[in-house]
């Protein structure tokens, strides 16, 4: 009887673990699908989006002001950068307890794209927002201990030429959606994504663009901070080539608000 006892605690033990595991993976494939709703959203004004999960444990959050990405420029004849203009984005948590599923206290890692190297990602096709998985325990972590799915925006840059007869023009265009939080908190499993604004910043006879990245929540919420974000480096400078009679810089931040638990 007692061996009996034994396996099917044993059985029971492993059928939630293999549960909790592929609760996990669904999550990362949820997170996933919500990365690529977040550029679909974010250029177009009164664009919305619902994507539905389904989660024994887990749940979605927003971190309202997990990153501040800040950008400088050095324009003609300066030899310093000056400030050009200061983003605050949110961050989608996708959270799991540990005492439900886990990996190892610091794991992490990264699972959409493949790979990152640089603060901005590159080319039309690059993302707009890193995706990856966490682990980290209290403490540090002040709200409590999960692995987490993380959608981090980050800022994709586009260069181009533009030259006619008389002139030739180099772009630097950077792109970045905001996460915002909306009003509606509802209690089903889903998150509705709505495009509310789209602003352009521009400057002209740039010759350098420097783009920082700090974390606004790391002060009030513990824990979130650089080594939370894993983000390859806190800043990058982009040099535009010289040969050019004018060269601009366009930044695009696009404003999504994220509706949690509702269908609108």
């Amino acid at each position: 009887m007692a061996l009996l006892i034994v396996a099917v605690v044993f059985v029971n033990n492993s059928l939630w673990a293999s549960v909790a595991e592929a609760d996990f993976e669904s999550a990362k494939q949820f997170m996933q699908n919500i990365g690529l709703q977040i550029d679909d959203v974010a250029w177009t004004i009164g664009r919305k989006a619902t994507v539905r999960y389904s989660s024994r444990d887990g749940s979605v959050g927003l971190l309202p002001l997990a990153l501040n990405y800040t950008v400088y420029v050095k324009t003609q004849g300066s030899e310093s950068y000056d400030f050009f203009a200061s983003y605050e984005v949110g961050a989608l948590l996708f959270n799991i307890p540990v005492s439900k599923f886990s990996l190892l206290d610091g794991y992490y890692e990264l699972v959409y794209p493949p790979s990152v190297s640089n603060l901005t990602m590159t080319g039309t096709s690059a993302p707009v927002a890193r995706i990856f998985c966490v682990e980290k325990l209290t403490p540090p972590m002040s709200d409590g201990s999960f692995i987490r799915i993380v959608i981090a925006p980050s800022i994709r840059s586009l260069f181009s030429n533009m030259t006619t007869t008389s002139s030739s023009t180099f772009f630097v265009k950077l792109y970045l959606p905001v996460l915002v939080q909306g009003s509606a908190q509802g209690s089903s499993q889903s998150v509705t994504l709505i495009g509310n604004s789209v602003r352009a910043d521009t400057e002209d006879q740039v010759t350098s663009v420097r783009v920082t990245v700090d974390f606004p929540d790391a002060t009030s919420q513990q824990g979130f901070d650089a080594s939370f974000f894993h983000f390859p480096s806190l800043n990058q400078v982009i040099n535009v080539p010289p040969g050019y009679d004018d060269s601009v810089l366009e930044f695009y931040s696009g404003k999504v608000e994220v509706e949690l638990g509702v269908h609108l």
